[in-house]
């Protein structure tokens, strides 16, 4: 029959194309989006970035150099509305500023965010000042994220972990463990909202119904972040499986 005739459209990101890099350790984070960004017209292309299975400040401040090689391996010469780096305690470490920057050599000009820049404006958005902060993380990465969140201004009300200090382990950290331990959070004074912190935990598909339950906004890395890339990328669709937040635009 030869060669037929054919047309180009729009593809599968005629609205919008997120980029993601994402960790290699990671086996939440993906699903989570798969789950969250359900919109016709908008899609995510990721890739993954080496890092140790142990979450330390050294092997955090190490993925720095790594990013910008990883960013430029999503869909080289197709332009992207957004790149998330897909690392909350990595970005806390490195500092959000340091981290657009590696993201911008290999996309110059283009829009970023992290789940702490997704947090941090999804706390806005919501109107939440007291914070409840839910971690696996180790103590001394707690108290550097205490110190990133009150140094912009937040009032971390509450903060636990479930000290789970492998990035393998906290991917396995039940959602029933989770569940429980945000319903006492949310019992604290003073916390005003749930931010449940790092991308391996598994929570972002039971925002609206344990928001239902506590009665105050939940939002987690994976959560925020993916909500973040949608508005940046000028997506203000609502997703009413997102819970309070994914209602709301950006501030």
């Amino acid at each position: 029959m030869g060669v037929l005739p054919s047309e180009i459209d729009g593809g599968l990101a005629s609205r919008a194309a997120i980029g993601l890099a994402i960790l290699a350790t990671d086996q939440t984070l993906e699903h989570e989006f798969r789950a969250l960004v359900r919109i016709p017209g908008v899609a995510f292309y990721e890739a993954r970035l080496f890092n140790d299975n142990d979450i330390t400040p050294e092997t955090l401040r190490a993925m720095g150099p790594r990013i910008a090689p990883t960013v430029d391996l999503i869909l080289p010469s197709i332009p992207l509305d957004v790149v998330g780096f897909g690392c909350t305690s990595a970005t806390m470490t490195l500092g959000e500023e340091a981290v657009f920057a590696e993201i911008r050599k290999a996309r110059p000009g283009v829009a970023c965010t992290t789940p702490v820049t997704g947090a941090l404006a999804a706390f806005k958005a919501l109107g939440a000042r007291g914070i409840g902060l839910l971690t696996p993380y180790a103590p001394e990465i707690n108290q550097g994220l205490v110190r990133y969140f009150t140094g912009r201004g937040l009032d971390i009300s509450a903060v636990a972990t479930f000290d789970r200090r492998d990035d393998r382990e906290a991917a396995r950290i039940s959602l029933a463990s989770i569940e429980a331990a945000a319903e006492r959070m949310a019992q604290v004074p003073g916390v005003e909202a749930i931010f449940i912190s790092c991308t391996s935990l598994r929570v972002a598909e039971a925002v609206a119904e344990l928001e239902r339950r506590i009665g105050i906004p939940v939002t987690s890395s994976n959560h925020a972040m993916a909500w973040h890339c949608l508005r940046l990328a000028g997506i203000d669709d609502v997703v009413p499986a997102g819970g309070r937040l994914f209602a709301l635009k950006a501030v």
